[in-house]
């Protein structure tokens, strides 16, 4: 039993183990054949045929052979790349390979035969230099190919930025030719950039986007900020004198004034004929809010069809800046400034007080009265000019940080600039703050903003202060002994020379302090590959104070004050617009397709409020308020405007080929100032251009480099109406009263009435233009013609008092003008072996300016430009001829004697006397014999520039000029009594028979010497040196090791030499289109030297 037991004890034992080893042998079995199972189904091959398929179209198909699923984030670009597969019974890796070749696409297969795709990205530095000397290029822009993300180089050239490791580098700066570098898995990659002077490849600011400038069909021009910022411009646009053709710009001598800008003459005689500013996609109507120097370029629209994006506002051209952005990279500190002197142009030599009183007895003696005063008692007299006018100080000073990462960017700057006037009391300073931000929050989105913030503050002298100065007698003291006031009262000289100017200027207390903000914020996401959209919101919120106040005093006989008046003007302008585009770009084949569709709304505040009071203390200006004054010498009075804009536009721009272009645009605004039914206007455009240097009957020859024809045509709108236009004003009033019925009724009468019609003003134009690059792209040539129509013209009409209307005009659309003219610019750019770098410019433009009919009905007179001495008003705008032309009397020479003035029409005349045409022969002189005698419209205007360097060295100069254009010397001609006359004037008056047949004598009774006529018109023609600057660059060694990344030292001299015929400071003379070069106390042009540093940590 026992051993019985024993076995079976056994024998179980050894049946259980080999159960158990059973089991696992069957397990471990199992467990091989799954995994053989496994591994042959991860082996399955794929069989798939798909032309231009999207990958992940492919990769969706193979997902639907059920071996294998996918894996992937959809905001991968490339996933979306379009492919050819053809492959049979292929493996996994075999097709992922040829799918993914040329991306970063990488995948790994994971358990469950999940395959997860993903992109492999390297961390890329570098710096970009130039290849010609090796100099640090900062804002080179750094792209991926076919991506949004990007950065830009810092001061020093260098950049950082994240890129798929089998990605292209975009490099690119404007003036060099751009590069693609791949990646090639590299973290360290350096380029050297090579020089390009084909401007025709250059990247050109549009409307609403960039373009080549060879794929443009328009005519617009680019320039370069740093061309702006290095000239000694309080404005802007100052800085842009002789560089454009087509463009006029006519400066202000006022400290801190704004130029008169003309692009392609003038084309309105009602409201301003400057053109439309859009700064960073935002409208504006005046820019002196903006530092020159932070602007990053400006481009200038010029025909109809580049303008007509802008609709309404663009039928005097338009303005598009761009403004310096924040780069990526550690933080650069820049700073530029400089000081220095400015003087007038010119000099005007007034008679001293010899002269002065010989031509005060002369008149006396020729009206038959006592002769005043004794020529030997007074020798030089006081010379009023040198005596209020002085050598001004200027100076500037810019600071500026900017840096960031890829992710974000940043641009801050602070400006303050100072400017003495060239009259004692008189200066200007501005400061202006600049904040610029924009951040990638993920690869399709990127956001930003502006804001941008200036003070300004003007201490003002009198508008006719320069009259006064023309005027005033010298024979008379600044101060008496006792240090009381020269008084021209007791020197018994009567009307005209009634004023001292010291004391205008010492009891003169004007004041304007003006603050701005604007700012702007915006959005881009990119999706779908090839879409944009584009949302911003832009404002402006600007206010200004004007105090003036005038103190009781008593400083000569005529000059005093009885009660002191303080008046206070203040304004205030409120902007804001929002804009949403969409825009498709593609390319696809030969066809390169991009279009543009968009909406806006805009809303224009503006409101004004002038108060005055009586007997304000005098104490200082703590105690210098309304509320001070006198209840009783109170006024207020006040006026504003609300203009609401709504805008729809679009644009298509076609290549076929890169050589046939199209572009075609439309825009419709609304705007609430016109009355129901005439609030909106449409304005298409065309352009058309062929580049025959991509044709190869051009290309084989060699000769051009780039060569292309361009034409267009456009309508583009002028909104400058009141929004007052379309509302009925009526007034009582307490004087006209009747009685009906026993009762007294109040009459009332119409202020202003509604025009029945008043449409848009339009602009139509047609420009036809050839742009060439030859000579390895050395030599830039463009050549263009335009006609431009300014269509139903608004302007102020004659109406019958009998309509029973206070005012005698009212606003119709009546007229059409032209403006007609070529354009020529050129440019040479060349480098030789030994460094020696030069580059030459230059362009001209020729315009005639006419007004070319008038609708059925209308008057065809426009008369302006204030009145003169005979009371007769000085320009006149009639069919046939140029807008605000100068009006006038024939001037034949001068009556000798008694007996020449008894034979002609002038019975009234005296020896001395002008003598006039009697241009209709009627045998007297009045209104008829009037008759055009200058045009105010330049026919020529033109420019050319050279600059040169070598090694650290660079020198450049800048020249411009206007011809075949007249003004009008008011200061000589008005005339009332015993003003003073200019030195020259002296010299060549008539002062008995034979002694002149040119200038007339001193005589001033009726007027009849002064009625305006060709004598006082003069050729207002000039050629200027613009600008010559000078500078210094130190050597990147010695600049290191100061811990600086660059250091140059500068000097100018802007307006140094001027050549002109002209009798007074300066023929450059502004004004309104119906008040033009009308020199009536202009504030006279200045010279500046100055001399300046730049230095960049």
């Amino acid at each position: 039993m026992k051993i019985s037991l024993e076995f079976r004890d056994r024998y179980t034992y050894a049946l259980k183990k080999a159960l158990v080893i059973m089991k696992l042998t069957t397990l471990l079995l199992l467990a091989c054949f799954l995994q053989v199972s496994a591994a042959v189904k991860g082996q399955a091959t794929i069989t798939l045929k798909l032309k231009k398929a999207e990958i992940a179209q492919v990769l969706s198909s193979i997902e639907q052979q059920g071996n294998y699923r996918f894996l992937y984030n959809n905001a991968l670009t490339e996933i979306r790349r379009k492919v050819n597969v053809d492959v049979t019974n292929s493996g996994l890796d075999a097709v992922m390979n040829t799918l993914f070749a040329g991306t970063s696409l990488r995948y790994k297969l994971v358990e469950n035969n999940l395959v997860v795709i993903m992109s492999q990205e390297v961390k890329v530095t570098g710096k970009v230099t130039s290849k010609k000397d090796g100099s640090p290029i900062p804002g080179a822009t750094i792209a991926i190919k076919g991506t949004s993300k990007g950065a830009v180089t810092g001061p020093d050239g260098s950049y950082s930025l994240t890129a798929p490791d089998n990605a292209t580098l975009v490099v690119s700066f404007i003036g060099f030719t751009s590069q693609e570098v791949p990646v090639n898995n590299r973290q360290q990659i350096d380029i050297a950039l090579e020089e390009s002077v084909s401007q025709m490849q250059q990247v050109v600011v549009v409307g609403y986007g960039v373009q080549r400038k060879v794929d443009i069909t328009g005519s617009i021009s680019q320039v370069k900020g740093e061309e702006i910022s290095k000239q000694p411009v309080t404005n802007a646009m100052s800085g842009l004198q002789g560089k454009v053709a087509g463009v006029q710009i006519v400066n202000d001598g006022k400290p801190g004034g704004a130029p008169t800008i003309k692009i392609r003459g003038t084309g309105t005689v009602y409201g301003s004929p400057s053109p439309l500013y859009v700064v960073d996609g935002v409208w504006y109507d005046d820019i002196s809010f903006l530092n020159p120097g932070d602007i990053e370029n400006m481009s200038i629209l010029k025909d109809a069809s580049s303008e007509a994006i802008y609709g309404m506002r663009a039928a005097n051209g338009v303005v598009l800046i761009t403004t310096k952005k924040g780069r990526s990279g550690k933080a650069s500190i820049n700073y530029t400034g400089y000081v220095g002197m400015q003087r007038a142009t010119n000099k005007v030599k007034m008679a001293n007080g010899n002269e002065y009183a010989t031509i005060i007895n002369e008149l006396s003696a020729i009206n038959n009265n006592a002769l005043r005063l004794d020529p030997n008692a007074y020798g030089a007299g006081t010379d009023w000019f040198k005596q209020e006018m002085r050598n001004a100080f200027t100076t500037n000073h810019q600071l500026s940080i900017n840096g960031g990462t890829e992710k974000s960017t940043y641009n801050f700057s602070l400006g303050y600039m100072k400017q003495d006037g060239l009259i004692k009391t008189n200066d200007f300073s501005r400061i202006t703050a600049r904040l610029q931000n924009d951040f990638q929050v993920f690869e399709p989105l990127k956001i930003g903003y502006t804001v941008t913030a200036a003070a300004y503050n003007t201490h003002d002298i009198p508008d006719d202060y320069f009259l006064q100065l023309y005027t005033s007698a010298p024979v008379v003291s600044v101060f008496n002994p006792d240090g009381s006031y020269g008084d021209p009262d007791k020197l018994n000289l009567g009307t005209g020379a009634g004023k001292n100017p010291q004391a205008t200027l010492d009891f003169y207390d004007q004041k304007t302090q003006r603050r701005v903000i604007t700012g702007s914020v915006y959005a881009d996401l990119r999706f779908a590959k090839h879409f944009v959209l584009h949302s911003s919101l832009g404002g402006e919120y600007g206010d200004s104070i004007i105090r003036n106040y005038t103190p009781q005093y008593q400083a000569t006989t005529n000059q005093f004050n009885k009660v002191s008046r303080l008046t206070r003007t203040t304004a205030n302008r409120q902007n804001w617009i929002v804009e949403n585009t969409l825009t498709y770009d593609n390319k696809f084949g030969d066809h390169s397709l991009k279009v543009l569709l968009g909406q806006a709304a805009q809303q224009r505040r503006f409101y004004k409020l002038i108060a005055s009071a009586d007997n304000v203390p005098n104490n200082n200006e703590g105690t210098r308020y309304l509320r001070l004054g006198n209840i009783d010498g109170r006024s207020v009075t006040d006026e504003g405007a609300l203009i609401n804009i709504a805008s729809y536009f679009g644009r298509v721009n076609y290549a076929y080929k890169d050589k046939y272009l199209l572009t075609a645009s439309i825009r419709a605004d609304g705007a609430s100032q016109f009355s129901a039914g005439d609030q909106w206007g449409y304005f298409p455009s065309v352009g058309l251009g062929w580049v025959l240097s991509e044709e190869p009957f051009i290309k084989n020859t060699g000769i051009f480099d780039n060569l292309k024809l361009r034409g267009s045509w456009g309508r583009v709108g002028n909104a400058s109406v009141p929004p007052s236009i379309s509302q009925l004003r009526i007034t009582q009033d307490p004087f006209m009263t009747a009685i009906f019925g026993g009762i007294v009724n109040t009459g009332a009468s119409v202020n202003t009435l509604v025009p029945p019609v008043l449409n848009w003003e339009k602009s139509e134009g047609i420009d036809a233009g050839i742009e060439a690059s030859v000579l390895k792209n050395r030599l830039y040539v463009e050549a263009g013609f335009y006609n431009k129509k300014t269509l139903s013209s608004i302007f102020l009409v004659p109406i019958l008092m009998s309509l029973g209307t206070q005012d005698s005009k009212m606003l119709a659309n009546q007229a059409t003008f032209r403006n007609q003219g070529w354009e020529f610019a050129a440019n040479w750019k060349d480098e030789t072996a030994g460094g020696f770098g030069y580059a030459i410019g230059g362009n001209f433009s020729i315009n005639n300016n006419k007004v070319s009919e008038v609708n059925t009905g209308a008057t065809p007179i426009y008369d302006g430009g204030g009145a003169s001495t005979g009371g007769a008003l000085l320009t006149r705008t009639i069919v046939g001829q140029p807008i605000g032309q100068y009006y006038g009397y024939v001037v034949e020479g001068v009556f000798q004697n008694t007996t020449e003035v008894a034979a002609s029409a002038q019975k009234s005349a005296k020896p001395g006397d002008f003598r006039y045409r009697d241009v209709n022969n009627d045998g007297k002189i009045d209104a008829l014999d009037r008759v055009p005698i200058g045009n105010p419209n330049p026919k020529f205007t033109y420019g050319f520039n050279t600059s040169f360097n070598y090694k650290n060295f660079d020198l450049a100069l800048e020249f411009q000029g206007v011809a075949g254009v007249d003004v009008y010397n008011a200061n000589m001609a008005l005339r009332f009594g015993n003003e003073n006359f200019t030195k020259e004037f002296f010299d060549n008056r008539w002062h008995g028979e034979g002694t002149s047949n040119t200038y007339p004598s001193a005589n001033v009774g009726g007027g009849q010497n002064y009625l305006p006529n060709t004598f006082f018109v003069e050729s207002g023609s000039y050629f200027r040196v613009r600008n010559i600057q000078l500078g210094y660059t130190m050597p990147k060694t010695i600049a290191n090791r100061w811990g600086m990344q660059n250091l140059r030292f500068f000097a100018s001299a802007q307006n140094a030499f001027n050549f002109f015929k002209y009798r007074g400071f300066s023929p450059e003379i502004g004004g309104t289109p119906t008040n033009q070069g009308i020199d009536k106390a202009v504030y006279p042009l200045y010279a500046t030297y100055n001399f300046g540093v730049n230095v960049t940590f």
